[in-house]
C-alpha cells in the first residue's frame, strides 16, 4: 500500500472517509514538488531524528495526529500542558513537540527552515521554524504525568533523554519512515478507513494494546464489540511502548495466531507506529483521538489503560479506572464513544471468561499475572490453555526461552579502584571454565582502548562511552551470550538506560561494587586519586564529580570484605538462583 493517497485518489478518499471521523491532516506534497523541497533540503540544516520523533512525525504527516500540522509552538504547547486543549481550544492531552540540543537549536532561527531526517539519512519533511523555546520540563512532568518521579517512564524520558530547547512549526512531509516489516499490516489513517468503507464497516470499536494477547484480552474485545453492535480493530503499538516489554515482532506473530480465533469477517488486524508516553489517563484520551482519525467510532478503555506501573514510594501512578473517567468526561467533543471494561477472570466452575464483578462468592477465579507468566516462561512451566491458544504461547516460547537459554549481562559499577575488573576477569575464568556459553568481557580501560579511544571524560563523553558498552552488551545478550560490563558507570540515568536498552532481550544483573572511597584511594596503583586530589586531573569520579551509587542493584558486593574469588563465587551462586546457570 502506498504511504499516503495519491493525487487521484485524495478526492475521492476524502468523501469515503467523511463519515468515519471528519477531515483528515495529510502534510505530504505529491509530484513534482517532491523533487523540489528534496532538492531544497540539501541547503538546510539537518536534524536526524530519534526513535521517538520518527514515531511521532509518521502520525503527524499521515494525519494520525489530526488536526496538528507540525510540531507544537509554545502557544499551543502551554494550552495542551495546563488544559489539555490548543490554542484554539481543540481537546488535545499530549505534548507533541521537537526538542534538539542547545547548540543545533544557536544556529537556528523563527522564518527558517530545517531538514529532518532519518537515521540513514533519508530526508523525511521540512519544518518551518515558527517558534524556539525552552520549556520548563518539571512543570510537564508535573501536569502531563501526574508527578516528576523517575520511576514513571514517561517522565524518566522527560527529564534524561530529552533536548532543552523545542522548535515549533508546520511540517511539509517528504517521505514517510521506511519499514522493512509487516508492510501489509502498517496502514495510514486515510488507508484504513478506506478499507472499512469497503468492507461496509459503519461502526468500528478500536482495541489498543502493547502486550500479547490472551484468551481475557480476546474475550474482553468480542463481548465489547458485541455490546456496541460494532465490528473490531485490534491497533496494537509497535513505535515505543514500556521498556522491558516484549518486541513488537514477537508480539505480532502472537496477534496474528490469535485473530483466526475471532468469528470470520468481524475482526481486523492493522499496527500503529505510537511512540507511547505510558500517561494513563491523557494517553487514553489521546489514543481515543488517535483512533478517531484512523475511522473508528468506538474505543476500548479498560482498567488502568496505559499505566506506567507504581511509583516510587510504591503505589500506582493512577487509580484503576481513571483513564476511563477522563476519556467519558470528552467523548461528546472528540467524536468517539468510549466502552469501558473492566479485568476478565476465568471461572473455573464454568471454564469461561467474566468481568470480574459478576464472579460469585462461591466460584474459583483462576488468573495468571504478567510476572506470572514470565517466570513461567523463565522456568520453562506449563501455561494452562484456559489462559492463552497453544500456539500463542509456542510464539512466545521461541523468543523467551528458560533463563538457563537466554543471554544475559552482569553489570558491574562503582568508584574507581573498587574492585571490578579484578571481580569481573574472575568471574570470566568461572563462566569459561563451566562452558555452554560464549562469554565476553568488556572491561571500562579496554573498552576505552578499543572502542572510545577519542572520547574524553566530560559527563557528555562518559555517558556515550557507557552506551557504547550498553550496545555491545546488548548485542552480545540478543544473541545468547554473557557479556561482563566493568566500568564505572557514575550517573543513574545512565545506568538506567543500559538496563532498558537489555532487558528485553535476556538477562540484567547490576552488581554495585560498594568499596569504600578511602579504600580505593589506598588501592590506587595509577595515583590517579592523588592527581585528582592535587587538581591535576579535573571531573575525577569520587572527587570532584559524584558517583551516584545504584538504589535497587541485583547485588551489592565490598571488597573489603571478600577476596575476589569469593566475589565472583557469590555472582556465580546469583545467577543460579535466578535461573540463568541451569
Amino acid at each position: 500500500m502506498s504511504a499516503h493517497p495519491t493525487p487521484s485518489t485524495e478526492n475521492t478518499m476524502a468523501e469515503i472517509i467523511k463519515p468515519h471521523g471528519g477531515n483528515l491532516v495529510d502534510l505530504y506534497v505529491k509530484g513534482d514538488e517532491v523533487a523540489e523541497i528534496q532538492k531544497l533540503a540539501q541547503e538546510l540544516p539537518s536534524l536526524t531524528l530519534t526513535q521517538r520523533q520518527l514515531c511521532d512525525i509518521e502520525l503527524l504527516l499521515n494525519g494520525g495526529f489530526s488536526p496538528l500540522t507540525g510540531f507544537m509552538t509554545q502557544a499551543d504547547y502551554d494550552g495542551v500542558v495546563n488544559n489539555m486543549r490548543l490554542a484554539d481550544g481543540t481537546v488535545w492531552p499530549m505534548p507533541i513537540t521537537l526538542d534538539v540540543s542547545e547548540k543545533f537549536a544557536e544556529g537556528l532561527a523563527t522564518g527558517g527552515k530545517i531538514a529532518l531526517r532519518d537515521l540513514e539519512g533519508v530526508v523525511i519533511a521540512v519544518l518551518d521554524v515558527e517558534d524556539i523555546y525552552r520549556p520548563d520540563r518539571e512543570h510537564e512532568a508535573e501536569k502531563v504525568f501526574g508527578a516528576a518521579d523517575l520511576a514513571h517512564p514517561g517522565v524518566e524520558y522527560l527529564l534524561n533523554r530529552t533536548e532543552p530547547v523545542y522548535l515549533g512549526g508546520r511540517l511539509t512531509g517528504v517521505e514517510a519512515p521506511t519499514h522493512y516489516d509487516y508492510r501489509y499490516l502498517r496502514e495510514t489513517p486515510a488507508e484504513v478507513r478506506a478499507r472499512f468503507e469497503k468492507l461496509g464497516w459503519t461502526r468500528v470499536v478500536a482495541f489498543q494494546t502493547r502486550n500479547p494477547m490472551h484468551r481475557a484480552h480476546q474475550e474482553l474485545t468480542f463481548r465489547a464489540a458485541q455490546r456496541v453492535e460494532a465490528n473490531l480493530i485490534i491497533q496494537p503499538v509497535v513505535g515505543m511502548t514500556k521498556p522491558g516489554d516484549i518486541d513488537h515482532y514477537t508480539r505480532v506473530r502472537c496477534y496474528e495466531k490469535l485473530i483466526k480465533h475471532y468469528p470470520e469477517q468481524t475482526t481486523t488486524l492493522s499496527l500503529l507506529p505510537l511512540a507511547m508516553r505510558m500517561g494513563g489517563p491523557r494517553e487514553a484520551l489521546w489514543h481515543a483521538i488517535i483512533r478517531k482519525n484512523y475511522g473508528c467510532t468506538h474505543f476500548i478503555v479498560g482498567r488502568d489503560h496505559a499505566g506506567p506501573g507504581k511509583n516510587s514510594d510504591g503505589f500506582d501512578f493512577y487509580g484503576p479506572y481513571d483513564a476511563q473517567e477522563l476519556v467519558k468526561q470528552y467523548q461528546d467533543e472528540i467524536g468517539i464513544e468510549m466502552v469501558p471494561f473492566e479485568a476478565m477472570v476465568y471461572v473455573q466452575e464454568k471454564a469461561q471468561y467474566f468481568p470480574v464483578s459478576e464472579v460469585k462468592e462461591n466460584e474459583t477465579v483462576l488468573n495468571i499475572s504478567g510476572t506470572e507468566l514470565r517466570r513461567r516462561l523463565q522456568e520453562g512451566l506449563e501455561i494452562p490453555d484456559w489462559f492463552s491458544y497453544p500456539e500463542v504461547v509456542a510464539e512466545l516460547r521461541k523468543t523467551h526461552p528458560p533463563r538457563s537459554k537466554q543471554g544475559l549481562t552482569v553489570f558491574f559499577t562503582g568508584l574507581s579502584g573498587a574492585g571490578k575488573s579484578t571481580i569481573a576477569n574472575a568471574l570470566l575464568v568461572k563462566l569459561l571454565e563451566m562452558g555452554g556459553r560464549p562469554v565476553t568481557l568488556l572491561d571500562g580501560d579496554v573498552v576505552r582502548t578499543n572502542l572510545s579511544s577519542e572520547l574524553g571524560f566530560s559527563r557528555e563523553h562518559r555517558d556515550l562511552n557507557i552506551q557504547r558498552i550498553g550496545y555491545v552488551a546488548s548485542e552480545i545478550t540478543k544473541n545468547r551470550g554473557i557479556a561482563i560490563c566493568a566500568p564505572i558507570a557514575p550517573y543513574a540515568a545512565t545506568r538506567r538506560l543500559v538496563r532498558d536498552m537489555i532487558s528485553p532481550l535476556g538477562g540484567f544483573l547490576e552488581i554495585h561494587v560498594a568499596t569504600s572511597l578511602e579504600t580505593c584511594e589506598s588501592r590506587d596503583r595509577k595515583g590517579l586519586y592523588a592527581m585528582a586530589r592535587a587538581g591535576k586531573i579535573k571531573g575525577f569520579t569520587g572527587i570532584d564529580d559524584p558517583y551516584e551509587a545504584p538504589e535497587n542493584p541485583e547485588m551489592v558486593i565490598n571488597t573489603e570484605e571478600c577476596t575476589p574469588d569469593e566475589a565472583a563465587h557469590r555472582v556465580l551462586l546469583k545467577l543460579e538462583s535466578m535461573g540463568y546457570m541451569g
